[in-house]
């Protein structure tokens, strides 16, 4: 078995996952980061723990961050708060419809990345020629879309939790209207639509259980036995594993489990289950 930590670089931000090697960083400590642009500051959010032998190929925890490590992260910081404030001075002096989201920064080679939201295609050129200007380094600017500006900027999401993009989720998997649907959610965006204004990527995560349960469960409208009687199939309660069934007498309405009403288990049942019970009695 393996130890792994997760550490996030912004406090309430996404996670990343650490291999802790040597080192047994606790929660709150500042450890140090192995990323494309050298070794950053980021504060344990996890403790090391054991897990499966199925986790591997993590990135190695380089160490505990010491003094010059956190002060250089600390003047990295108001570097990038710098570039942001100058970037909204200069595109309101510029009038561009463009919105400031993130700013990186690499220090060694000194050049800095602004992230931004806009409506259409900018022409940013002057803007690009006056940032270097200002901040006295290589700029460069990237367009982003709604989904990647909800990461960037955080927040909390409908279910009262923080953003899945913003915690978690690495890569954005294709979402349908379809996924919604499926599972008798209602086609109004306003309830099925994120931050960002795209449809909820958690509509993703329960889809493929309301595809397994529909492809066993009697379909709406068709006739059943239930315990308590024939009915009529009227809806189905996929999250309870169970049927809503209208009873022939009296127009009952009832929840049955879906092994209690399905013909596939129940023939199973009187194939294999009866006799073990007949000769148990024997």
């Amino acid at each position: 078995m393996g130890m792994m930590m997760a550490v996030s670089f912004t406090r309430y931000g996404r996670l990343y996952y650490l291999d802790p090697g040597e080192h047994s960083p606790k929660v709150g400590d500042k450890v140090l980061v192995p990323t494309e642009a050298g070794n950053e500051v980021a504060e344990c959010i996890w403790a090391p723990q054991w897990v499966s032998e199925d986790v591997g190929g993590l990135p190695v925890c380089a160490g505990i961050a010491g003094e010059e490590h956190l002060n250089r992260d600390e003047a990295n910081r108001r570097r990038r708060a710098e570039a942001r404030s100058v970037s909204k001075r200069l595109i309101k002096r510029h009038d561009l419809p463009m919105k400031v989201i993130g700013v990186d920064y690499v220090d060694e080679e000194n050049v800095y990345t602004v992230y931004f939201s806009a409506p259409h295609r900018v022409d940013f050129r002057a803007l690009v020629r006056d940032l270097a200007r200002n901040l006295r380094a290589r700029v460069e600017l990237r367009q982003i879309g709604p989904r990647d500006e909800a990461r960037l900027q955080g927040g909390i999401g409908p279910c009262g939790r923080d953003l899945c993009c913003a915690t978690f989720l690495k890569d954005f998997e294709p979402v349908s209207v379809r996924m919604a649907k499926d599972q008798d959610l209602p086609v109004n965006p306003l309830r099925i639509a994120g931050a960002c204004g795209r449809l909820m990527c958690c509509l993703k995560y329960e889809h493929p259980l309301y595809g397994e349960f529909r492809a066993s469960a009697p379909r709406t409208g068709s006739t059943v036995e239930t315990p308590e009687g024939p009915g009529v199939v009227v809806g189905h309660n996929v999250p309870a594993d169970s049927v809503i069934v209208r009873l022939n007498d009296g127009g009952r309405r009832c929840a049955c489990s879906k092994a209690s009403v399905c013909a596939p288990r129940k023939a199973y049942e009187a194939a294999y289950e009866e006799p073990v019970d007949a000769a148990a009695e024997d």
